[in-house]
C-alpha cells in the first residue's frame, strides 16, 4: 500500500482549483482546532455513499486509514471499528452526521471521527479517465465541532500511449487505453483521493511535524485535480 501511495504521488501531474477564493491560508488559519489540543486517535466512520456505485463505500473503507497514519495518527483498525457499528446498527454514517459523538470518545477514545461523503464515481473508459467527487469532514469527539473539511473532484487519468502515428496508432492507444481503464482497481483509485485529499491534513502526535506544519499552507476547501495513475496488475 505504501508503494501504491508513493507512486500516486509522484504521478499526480496538474492541479486545478476551483474554489470560490484563491486567498492562500496557513493550516493553522484554515484548521485552528486541530492545533493545541493533542490529537491523537482518528474513528473513521463507513462512507456515506450517494452514487449508484454499491461498492465504493468498501473501497473508501479500506483505504482511509493509511494516509491518516502516515500523519502520524492511530486509527481505529477498521475490522475492529467495523464489527462495532455491526453489533450497535451504526454501520449507516449518516445518521451520526449532524449528531453529538460523546459515546464515540467513550467507546473507542477517539479525538477526531471522520465522515466521507461520496458524491461521484464515473468510470469511462475510452476517456482513460475515473472521475470521484469526494467531501471529507472531520469532527472533534470532544466538542462535536467541524475541524476539518474538504469536497474534491478528482480525475484519474489511466490514459495510455503506445507510441504509434496515424489512424491505427491511434485506435491502438484507444484501445489500451479502455483496457487500462477497465482494469484499474477501484481501490486505487479510492486511494488516490485520500492520499491527495489529505496532504494539508495537520499532523498527528506521533509525526515529527507535530505542531511544526502550522505555517504551511492549507489546500483549497473545494478543489479539482487530474492525477495520472498508471495501471496496477
Amino acid at each position: 500500500m505504501k508503494k501504491i501511495t508513493a507512486s500516486i504521488i509522484l504521478l499526480a501531474v496538474l492541479l486545478i482549483s476551483a474554489c470560490t477564493s484563491t486567498k492562500q491560508i496557513t493550516r493553522k488559519a484554515a484548521y485552528p482546532d486541530m492545533y493545541g489540543h493533542h490529537l491523537m486517535t482518528i474513528l473513521v466512520m463507513p462512507p456515506i455513499n450517494k452514487t449508484n456505485n454499491v461498492d465504493a463505500k468498501e473501497f473508501f473503507f479500506t483505504t482511509l486509514s493509511q494516509p491518516l497514519c502516515d500523519k502520524g495518527y492511530y486509527v481505529i483498525p477498521p475490522y475492529v471499528s467495523m464489527e462495532a457499528f455491526k453489533n450497535e446498527s451504526a454501520y449507516d454514517a449518516d445518521l451520526f452526521l449532524d449528531r453529538p459523538l460523546e459515546k464515540f470518545k467513550q467507546y473507542f477514545g477517539a479525538d477526531i471521527v471522520l465522515f466521507t461523503i461520496i458524491h461521484r464515481w464515473q468510470k469511462a473508459a475510452f476517456t482513460g479517465t475515473i472521475t470521484v467527487e469526494v467531501e471529507y469532514i472531520a469532527r472533534s469527539a470532544k466538542t462535536n465541532a467541524i475541524i476539518y473539511s474538504r469536497r474534491g473532484t478528482l480525475v484519474l487519468d489511466t490514459s495510455m500511449n503506445l507510441g504509434g502515428y496515424g489512424l491505427l496508432g491511434s485506435l491502438a492507444n484507444l484501445a489500451a487505453t479502455a483496457i487500462s481503464t477497465a482494469a484499474t482497481p477501484h481501490v486505487k483509485a479510492a486511494q488516490a483521493c485520500n492520499t491527495f485529499t489529505f496532504t494539508d491534513f495537520p499532523a498527528g502526535q506521533y509525526s515529527p511535524l507535530c505542531e511544526k506544519d502550522s505555517t504551511l499552507q492549507a489546500g483549497q476547501k473545494i478543489f479539482r485535480a487530474t492525477v495520472k495513475v498508471a495501471n496496477v496488475k
